[in-house]
């Protein structure tokens, strides 16, 4: 099992401590990059795809781990998309 399929395999299960930089691989491998949001970004960050839709999140702080809120609006979106 590669690294996006154990990552996949986390996102699925919803743990408490995943964490963002997990959530920026994960969503590389789906052709996403990091951008940030408005002039001066703060904690809005999206991730844009060529030819794809747009993911907006909030990064965490002040710990690196994701809300389980987000993450399960993640995993919709990527099984919206065809992606998972």
């Amino acid at each position: 099992m590669g690294k996006k399929e154990k990552l996949i395999t986390r996102l699925r299960s919803v743990p408490s401590d995943f964490t963002f930089q997990e959530t920026v691989t994960l969503l590389s491998f789906f052709g996403y990059h990091l951008s940030l949001k408005g002039s001066t970004g703060g904690s809005r960050v999206i991730f844009q795809r060529d030819g794809g839709p747009s993911i907006l999140l909030h990064r965490p702080h002040p710990d690196n781990k994701m809300k389980k809120y987000q993450l399960r609006q993640m995993l919709e979106f990527l099984n919206r998309e065809g992606l998972l």
